[in-house]
């Protein structure tokens, strides 16, 4: 996806890219424990997710609970929202992102730990 974003994801980057969103950066396709979300702003801990008509409701509520409890709050916003009102849906996120703590000392386990004694 990375090398191929869809439209909305293209539109929606270049809002949020180079800490243009209230001076908060952001992670293009982030990795996240077992999962990579489309995008994600480290010093608040926000992921913020773009779904199209193919995206299903419950499994969506169940990534965005186990997410919760690891720390993270997501946004979701559809590819309609951004394609047809990308201000309000930055907008939208920009309030979400001034409700939210700065994170300090956080960690996720490394998506591709080395083998167990490896680098010893």
């Amino acid at each position: 996806m990375r090398r191929e974003p869809t439209e909305p994801e293209k539109r929606l980057w270049r809002g949020v890219s180079n800490s243009q969103l209230g001076g908060l950066k952001f992670r293009r396709q982030a990795v996240l424990g077992s999962r990579i979300v489309d995008f994600f702003c480290p010093a608040i801990g926000l992921i913020l997710e773009v779904d199209g008509h193919t995206h299903d409701q419950a499994t969506d509520r169940n990534r965005d609970a186990l997410m919760q409890d690891l720390g993270f709050t997501t946004v979701r916003v559809t590819n309609v929202d951004v394609m047809t009102n990308a201000e309000g849906v930055l907008l939208h996120v920009l309030s979400v992102a001034r409700s939210l703590p700065a994170r300090v000392n956080w960690r996720l386990p490394h998506p591709n730990p080395s083998p167990e004694g490896e680098g010893l």
